[in-house]
């Protein structure tokens, strides 16, 4: 497995989203990943699942310190003391002391920044969070987020794939030294049916997703990709066996469009679009 540094934190390249993965059959799903060989697991508050995550981080056997375990606290618990109430509940909940990764899952204009960064911070210095990071952060709010923390920040996480143009946010996240988490970077499907991924694909011996998870990987991205399908755990990771050339590098970075977002929420931020 290879790793993006930064700030202190060692991050595994390729990650697993659990989103969705609830119940029984989610906790199977997320023990088959780590048995699987995933090392970096992400999840969140907002997923409803974290007992589940740490139901199956116990039943798959690897030992806690091999796992890059990530969760977030929710937009409606951003104030001071909820912003800790949540983290407590989604530790109870993981049944462990800490987690690796800790970060406010989106923003909200309706909580000042500098009170949620300030609650942040606190639960780093408290031990509960190894790393600390933000999700869904704009331009103007990753500087601002850099403004108020006393403590690092390692990464911002955000949608991005081949057909979503991200350009300012990678930029701008780089700028500051966190690394790019690329949630979604299967674009929820797309990229299988995608004919440019697809044409590379076969040149490569490889599948559209694998193309297009490669992409963001030689971008510099971590990535999360979810799936409930057994078969696609280790189709999702072998990506380190091939590289894109310029070229094709080139063909692919002319599918991202501005407006090529597919996850829309009501309380997202006024993007930098």
């Amino acid at each position: 497995m290879e790793f993006v540094e930064a700030h202190g934190a060692r991050i595994p390249i390729v990650g697993f989203g659990t989103m969705r993965l609830k119940e029984d059959a989610g906790a199977q799903a997320i023990e088959s990943a780590i048995r699987a060989g995933y090392r970096h697991l992400d999840t969140a508050a907002h997923y409803g699942n974290e007992k589940e995550v740490g139901q199956a981080m116990r039943a798959a056997g690897v030992p806690r310190e091999d796992i890059f375990l990530t969760t977030k606290v929710r937009d409606n618990n951003l104030k001071a003391d909820d912003f800790a109430r949540s983290l407590d509940n989604s530790l109870k909940l993981l049944d462990l002391p800490a987690v690796d990764l800790l970060l406010i899952h989106w923003p909200n204009p309706h909580i000042p920044l500098e009170e949620t960064m300030g609650a942040l911070c606190k639960m780093k210095k408290m031990g509960f969070a190894r790393h600390i990071g933000i999700s869904n952060f704009t331009v103007p709010l990753i500087r601002e987020a850099i403004h108020y923390a006393t403590e690092p920040l390692v990464t911002n996480q955000f949608e991005w794939h081949p057909f979503l143009d991200q350009t300012a946010m990678v930029a701008e996240t780089r700028r500051h030294g966190l690394a790019v988490t690329a949630y979604s970077p299967l674009a929820r499907g797309r990229a299988a049916g995608d004919k440019t991924l697809k044409t590379i694909g076969l040149a490569h011996r490889k599948t559209a997703g694998q193309v297009c998870l490669r992409f963001l990987v030689q971008e510099g991205a971590i990535v999360i990709p979810r799936t409930s399908k057994i078969e696609r755990l280790t189709e999702n990771m072998s990506i380190f066996d091939f590289a894109l050339n310029a070229a094709e590098m080139d063909e692919i970075r002319k599918l991202a469009n501005p407006r090529g977002r597919i996850v829309e929420w009501g309380g997202a931020p006024e993007w930098d679009e």
